[in-house]
This record gives C-alpha cells, sequence and structure tokens, in this order.
C-alpha cells in the first residue's frame, strides 16, 4: 500500500495548495491514503469545523494534530464527527483520542499522534507511552503502524525513531514547519525529522515575518498572522508499505506554488 503525510497545513495559504495539487498527486503516486497534520489549518491555530470539511473533500482522509490541536474550542466536539485526533499523551481527561485505525487494502493500520517533551504543553512521557502503545497494537494484530511524532527537538524525534523502528512501520516529524534533509528508511521503518509546513513560504514558518522580527529586535511580541498573498509550498512525504507492514520505499514531493513537482528519494539502509 502507498501512503502519503502532509505536515503541518498553515492557513489558506496551505490549504489551497492541496487543492491545487492533492489530487492529482494521489492518481500520479498511486496513494491509497492521506494523512495532514491539521493543528495549523485554521489562520495558523487550531482547526475549524469548516476547514475540516474543506481539507477532507480535498481528498484528505484523516488528521493528526499538536500543541495547537485546542486553539479552536469548537475542536471539542468535531473529535466525534471526524477522522481527527490529538497527541495521545495529553491528559486522558482530555477530548478526542491520539489513536487512529482503519484497514487499508485488507491490512489493519494504525495511525498515533505524540507530542514531545521540549518547549510543548504539560502531557505524559512520550517515550514509556508510546513503547506501551505499541506493544498493545502489535498484540491487536496491527503491524502498519504510522507516527506523527510532534516535537521541536530533533534529538527527540530521533531518540524515538531507534525506539521504535522494529516496531512501525513509518515515524513522521512534524511541528517545526522547517523540512530536513534526512529521508530515510532504516531497518523497514520510514523516516524524516521534519516533513515541513505546507503554506507560505516566504515569511517565518508560515507567518509574516513582522512580528518575529520585532520579537528578536526589542524582546516584545505580537499576534502572528498569516500573510494571503504570499510564495506558497507543499510538501508531503509518500511511502510505500508491504504486507508485513515494513517500508520498501519512500519519497519527498515538493511543489513551489504552480511549478513542477521535485521528488526527491528516501535512503534506503538495512
Amino acid at each position: 500500500m502507498k501512503l502519503a503525510f502532509i505536515a503541518d497545513i498553515v492557513g489558506r495559504a496551505g490549504r489551497l495548495m492541496l487543492k491545487r495539487h492533492l489530487p492529482r498527486l494521489q492518481q500520479e503516486h498511486f496513494i491509497d491514503f492521506t494523512i495532514a497534520n491539521y493543528e495549523n489549518a485554521s489562520h495558523g491555530f487550531g482547526l475549524t469545523k469548516k476547514n475540516c470539511e474543506e481539507l477532507l473533500s480535498y481528498g484528505v482522509d484523516m488528521m493528526t494534530g499538536g500543541n495547537h490541536s485546542f486553539d479552536k474550542k469548537e475542536i471539542l466536539d468535531m473529535f466525534k464527527e471526524y477522522p481527527l485526533i490529538r497527541p495521545m499523551n495529553y491528559p486522558k481527561e482530555t477530548a478526542g483520542k491520539g489513536v487512529f485505525t482503519t484497514t487499508i487494502l485488507g491490512k489493519k493500520v494504525a495511525i498515533l499522534n505524540l507530542m514531545g517533551y521540549y518547549t510543548m504543553p504539560m502531557v505524559d512521557n512520550p517515550f514509556t507511552m508510546i513503547v506501551e502503545v505499541v506493544r498493545e497494537l502489535k498484540a491487536e494484530g496491527f503491524q502498519h503502524i504510522i507516527l506523527d511524532i510532534h516535537a521541536e527537538a530533533t534529538a527527540e524525534k530521533n531518540t524515538i525513531l531507534y525506539l521504535l523502528k522494529d516496531d512501525v512501520s513509518a515515524i513522521l516529524g512534524t511541528h517545526t514547519h522547517i523540512g530536513t534533509d534526512d529521508l530515510q528508511v532504516l531497518d523497514g521503518c520510514c523516516y524524516v525529522t521534519d516533513v515541513g509546513l505546507t503554506g507560505c513560504r516566504d515569511g517565518v514558518i508560515g507567518m509574516k515575518s513582522d512580528i518575529p522580527i520585532k520579537r528578536v529586535l526589542t524582546g516584545l511580541g505580537g499576534h502572528f498572522d498569516i500573510d494571503e498573498k504570499c510564495k506558497a509550498i507543499l510538501q508531503m512525504i509518500v511511502f510505500e508499505l508491504d504486507d508485513e507492514g515494513r517500508c520498501v520505499g519512500a519519497e519527498k514531493i515538493k511543489i513551489y506554488d504552480d511549478h513542477p513537482k521535485i521528488v526527491t528519494k528516501g535512503w534506503m539502509e538495512g
């Protein structure tokens, strides 16, 4: 099976890039299932019902979250209606779940959402929790397991790789909005430290640059905003899994505005 993962859709610019390109990419790359990260999809902070339905209409099958999952309070009821998850290591009393299960081409598939520690909200230990959750899923017969690790620290994501690479199919980093050049398939596990944002590419992590510049020069912050007339980028990982849930190939797709796509194959090792 072939899956696509799109990280950190940022605002209207990111949503429009999916509208323009996702249906064609799904056909060209024979994608069976598409995952996207929603936490910045509604003007950079959280997700509204309207934008959720919009993204699903473009071909997204389910969505993961992060530290901005709850910025729009209407999401508290949306978890029951839409294929959305949030980081599993929020307190157990928090609305929503951190695991999404489905069947793709006759195979049981689990998609997980986990949040790191460094600079993030107060959450349970991601490392001990994910080991236990993966162990339970394996006992239930899940071999195809995909993890969105939403974390600031690259070392946390890299640690997750060596902690789980023998037991999960893919570990895909989100949150920093800056794509990393380390896509690889290690011992049958697809890994990239950060997929990178889909949205404005001519600002600071998808936002206008004025407030970040003010902050570094004066120490005073302000409200981050998105430039509605920006240059945009789409960044997506496409990976293929065999019947045992091992990754047999991965590639990074980038599209700048409406220019031809750029495809980079992941390094295969092991």
